[in-house]
């Protein structure tokens, strides 16, 4: 049979211990031995005063009690409650008062058995759990319930079997702080009546069926597979990306490139004809300069002879088919038109505009 849970005490010290005999014994104590000493003629003389000093100390332990700091002793007179004892030295009245209740006023954790709740989709789960509990009312404690401890036990098991009841086995694991809440504010409203504050609760294991915990590791590893195939995808996905993008920024550099050459090339092609045409130019002018001076008549008719004699000496030298003028013999003729062109050149230049 299983024995019931006892209220919560203190560990008594020696004057504690002392004072849980109750005096008649001791007094019966104190006359055997009175009586002993008086049966010897040696100590027959001190019968009176053994007896004198042993009542006193009988007194002494009776009406003197020592409290331990966070502990309250409720004494009752008479059978009736009369005091709590604060803590440090206390006196209190032999053969009338005695000490009936010691209570601890340190906040206590309480281990909640396991029990079975069933879920609101008829899951069955084993659940525990552990109370945080403190006495405020020494007098409730010791009077409101004869047994406190095993009271809020059994309200606290029974008040999560009804929260758990609520709701449906994945949301019991998501809830664990409501429920918890839940239970101490009906633990917390019925203790006000047995001077017992309930402070926390807190469920420690909520362990399902087998099946349902095979059923939740095979969801667990579905959800993990997902999990990384899609992250594989993704990443996929991204790498074809940077690839695009790669190629898409080596196309447009590689465009960039070819048109900054296409750029320089025509430039370096403007540059360059533009100096031919400078030089050109500066040639030209040369020669008319030279034409305008004192001499430059004959040297550009000798210039155009030997221009003439190169070009026949060149056509020798080649299988080139020309067509050339038929009286190849004359080249004073030739000499004379060509110098005459220059002379028209030379007067048009010299005409005013």
């Amino acid at each position: 049979m299983r024995e019931k849970a006892r209220p919560f005490r203190s560990m008594p010290s020696a004057n504690d211990f002392l004072g849980r005999i109750p005096m008649f014994p001791k007094f019966i104590a104190v006359l055997i031995a009175t009586i002993a000493i008086s049966q010897f003629q040696q100590t027959r003389g001190f019968t009176i005063p053994f007896f004198i000093l042993a009542v006193a100390i009988v007194f002494v332990v009776e009406g003197v009690r020592v409290v331990p700091q966070q502990s309250a002793w409720v004494v009752e007179r008479l059978g009736k409650f009369h005091a709590i004892l604060q803590p440090g030295l206390n006196v209190i009245v032999p053969f009338v008062d005695r000490v009936a209740y010691t209570h601890s006023l340190k906040e206590v954790p309480l281990d909640v058995p396991e029990q079975i709740c069933i879920s609101r989709d008829n899951t069955q789960l084993s659940v525990d759990g552990v109370i945080y509990f403190q006495v405020t009312d020494p007098r409730l404690a010791s009077y409101g319930s004869s047994n406190y401890i095993a009271a809020i036990t059994q309200l606290a098991q029974t008040a999560l079997r009804s929260e758990i009841g609520k709701m449906e086995l994945d949301k019991t694991f998501e809830s664990r702080d409501e429920m918890n809440r839940q239970v101490v504010s009906v633990l917390d409203e019925a203790g006000r009546s047995w001077g017992v504050k309930v402070l926390r609760y807190e469920i420690k294991n909520i362990t399902p069926p087998e099946t349902i915990l095979r059923a939740m590791q095979a969801q667990i590893t579905a959800e993990r597979e997902k999990r990384a195939l899609i992250a594989k995808s993704e990443g996929q996905k991204q790498q074809e990306i940077n690839i695009a993008e790669g190629e898409k920024q080596a196309a447009i550099l590689k465009s960039e490139g070819a048109k900054a050459a296409v750029i320089n090339k025509a430039q370096g092609d403007a540059t360059s004809i533009r100096l031919i045409a400078e030089a050109t130019a500066a040639a030209v002018t040369a020669v008319a300069e030279s034409l305008a001076k004192e001499g430059g008549q004959q040297a550009a008719n000798l210039k155009v002879a030997e221009q003439y004699v190169n070009a026949f000496a060149y056509l020798a030298k080649t299988n080139n088919t020309l067509i050339v003028p038929a009286n190849l013999g004359d080249m004073a003729t030739l000499v004379t038109s060509a110098m005459t062109m220059l002379d028209r050149t030379r007067a048009a230049q010299a005409k005013p505009a």
